[in-house]
């Protein structure tokens, strides 16, 4: 297996477990991902994906398997669609991040809602230097991440950002200063999403994620089926008993 799955309550934590071969994207860890995406579509819960505390998240692509590839593999989106279906997933995703997180790998932290690292994390887009381009996602993702510009730069050149950088850029949310810090770091993240009610999870990341265009509409229709839910009124009734003088 190129995954290792520890299933909790409210949340999937996935690891990357190809140590052998840093982690590197190849097709079968990529149908592992599929598999683990049926799973939280069909039974929506928060999910933690990681490298461990190794020192390497992904290294990249499989560069073997990525070499043979041709342009009939690149239009079947092998890597590209399972990242997708990673960021569509129903519920908020976070990325813990130890070490080097490049090419394929920087894409599928991207795919990620929100991420976590160590203050040894490096993220990168070599691929320009190994004649392709970064096609799984960053070329849309990374300047919605830290702007169009500073994207250009780093897709452009290939330049390798630091953690202190990649915070300083808003690519990252939080950094550890210690690797053993990293996973309690991403579980208190999903914890705090955890206390809000699922479905307002479910349908803010729906409206964040959703076009422009979808806007306001998807906003009210979202509001006014969280205003008809049960879990709305007994939340807002507790609140409101909290605050009710003694």
């Amino acid at each position: 297996m190129s995954l290792r799955i520890e299933e909790l309550s409210d949340r999937l934590v996935v690891t990357l477990d190809r140590p052998e071969k840093r982690n590197a994207i190849d097709a079968e860890l990529i149908r592992q991902l599929h598999e683990v995406c049926a799973e939280l579509e069909a039974r929506p819960r928060l999910l933690l994906l990681t490298g461990g505390v190794d020192g390497i998240f992904a290294g990249g692509a499989d560069i073997g398997q990525l070499r043979e590839r041709g342009r009939l593999d690149a239009l079947a989106a092998i890597n590209s669609a399972a990242f997708a279906r990673i960021r569509a997933l129903p519920m908020p995703t976070v990325a813990a991040v130890d070490g080097p997180a490049l090419g394929g790998g920087a894409e599928l932290a991207y795919a990620c809602d929100l991420r976590v690292c160590t203050a040894r994390a490096v993220f990168g887009q070599p691929e320009v230097r190994l004649g392709i381009l970064a096609g799984a996602g960053a070329t849309h993702r990374l300047p919605a991440l830290v702007g169009e510009a500073r994207a250009k730069e780093l897709l452009f050149t290939g330049r390798r950002v630091d953690a202190e950088e990649a915070l300083r850029i808003g690519l990252v949310n939080r950094v550890v200063p210690e690797p053993d810090g990293l996973l309690d770091c991403a579980h208190e993240l999903l914890d705090e999403m955890a206390k809000g009610s699922a479905l307002a999870l479910r349908l803010t990341k729906l409206a964040v994620d959703a076009p422009a265009a979808a806007h306001p509409h998807l906003d009210l229709v979202s509001q006014a089926v969280l205003f008809e839910d049960d879990e709305k009124y007994r939340r807002m009734t507790d609140f409101l008993e909290r605050r009710r003088p003694r």
